[in-house]
């Protein structure tokens, strides 16, 4: 009985002893380090004078440049290259460094980084009820020298911040990177159709700005069109793709925009050393000779019509015409192809009814079955109307436009969209889609 308890009474001091150890393995609290670690970034943040360059790079693979200069009172002062606007007004938001179980950092009011993080993907490109995938709340993974390491706390997107330099933030406030997002005056060109010379040889342009995707269009020395389309990214000079345009005599990998000359509407820009221009051009340097008669058929085949809500978009101005004016039950303007079935085609507005529960349609052009050229336009007539079809205002602009002598090209943008783009001068043009 003694032994047994002198062997109780070794136990009880050897787990006491153990206990003693742990208590005094760490000499902070839990929540102590943790408050340890928030002020440790608190205090990086806010000792930058020239605050941080950052990357954003979302799980797309899209990259994005920032500037964020952080204070003591929870204020952030940013630039972003998310359009031309952004490049040049640096943004007043809030910040807060956050526990949520790992240290955090959290853009708490709406700033660039919520735009693309907008559910509206009209505001960003992305996707509805997505947006571009990107964060505002990020945990806070390493600080390693001069630079920190986050992660979204939602998405995923990776943001680097590096300790900026003077000569950095001055790139921004000088207009550095507004300089390379004036590229985003490339669509204030007047014609639908660009183009920019490159060694010596065209290549017509077309750029998405929304989803940064750039895309080449030419003619090989066999005579065959050839197309390359790649993403891009801005830099402080121009824009950087994603992958290298090969022409077969240079590679392309930057643009570097000199200047935007809106009297003339061209962008003047450099490739591989080079200064070049991209203008406008009259016609497609490639032309879709069957993308008329395709757009026409693929509708009349299952007796669908196409829609426009704009109309024509005519020397930069979009709804040209002014058909949201038409009414306010206007909804949109169709064109059905072979609406009275080997005779005519339907040209016209439709509205919602008095009842609002349904569309009606008032009054209509009658145009005869389009020509189609055996150089890939589409030329309209008109052989009657439905109804008492204005004859002044937005519809009967629209319905003359339509018939211009010189009809229109094709071009396909989608399954089920085209641009219709007048052969005059590609200066004015629809978008359908159904």
């Amino acid at each position: 009985m003694k032994r047994n308890i002198i062997f109780f009474l070794f136990l009880v001091l050897l787990f006491s002893a153990c206990k003693k150890e742990d208590d005094t393995l760490f000499e902070q609290s839990p929540d102590e380090r943790l408050n340890e670690e928030l002020n440790k970034y608190q205090s990086a943040l806010s000792s930058s004078p020239a605050g941080w360059k950052a990357t954003l790079l979302l799980s797309s693979g899209d990259v994005y440049n920032f500037h964020f200069r952080f204070n003591n009172t929870n204020r952030v002062f940013m630039f972003a290259d998310i359009n031309s606007e952004t490049a040049v007004k640096e943004y007043e938001s809030s910040y807060r460094l956050k526990a949520l179980q790992t240290p955090s950092l959290l853009f708490d009011t709406y700033s660039y980084l919520h735009i693309l993080a907008d559910p509206d993907a009209s505001v960003n490109g992305g996707t509805y009820g997505q947006g571009l995938g990107a964060d505002f709340e990020f945990s806070l993974d390493s600080l390693v020298s001069e630079t920190i390491y986050l992660t979204g706390r939602k998405n995923g997107s990776k943001l680097k911040l590096i300790k900026a330099t003077q000569q950095d933030l001055d790139v921004w406030q000088n207009g550095g990177w507004a300089k390379a997002l004036s590229f985003e005056n490339v669509n204030k060109i007047l014609n639908y159709f660009k183009r920019v010379k490159i060694g010596g040889k065209d290549y017509e342009v077309s750029v998405n700005l929304l989803s940064r995707i750039i895309t080449f269009t030419w003619i090989d020395g066999s005579g065959t069109p050839r197309q390359f389309s790649t993403e891009y990214n801005y830099g402080s000079g121009g824009i950087i793709l994603k992958t290298p345009f090969n022409t077969g005599s240079e590679v392309v990998n930057l643009i570097i925009i000199n200047s935007w000359d809106g009297t003339n509407y061209i962008l003047n820009v450099s490739i591989n050393g080079t200064a070049t221009t991209i203008a406008g051009a009259a016609r497609p340097l490639v032309v879709d000779a069957a993308a008329p008669r395709r757009w026409w058929q693929d509708a009349a085949n299952i007796d669908a019509y196409w829609i426009t809500q704009d109309g024509f978009h005519v020397n930069g101005v979009d709804d040209a015409y002014g058909l949201k004016t038409l009414d306010t039950k206007y909804y949109y303007f169709i064109y059905w192809p072979a609406y009275d079935p080997g005779s005519n085609d339907l040209f016209g507005p439709v509205f919602i009814d008095a009842a609002g529960t349904g569309l009606e349609l008032r009054y209509g052009a009658a145009p005869n079955i389009p020509q189609f050229t055996s150089d890939g336009r589409a030329v309209f007539t008109l052989l009657g109307n439905y109804g008492p079809y204005p004859t002044t205002g937005p519809a009967a602009q629209t319905r003359t436009q339509l018939l211009s002598s010189q009809g229109y090209y094709f071009v396909q943008t989608g399954d089920r969209s085209y641009d219709m783009v007048s052969a005059a001068d590609s200066k004015i043009w629809v978008s359908w889609v159904r």
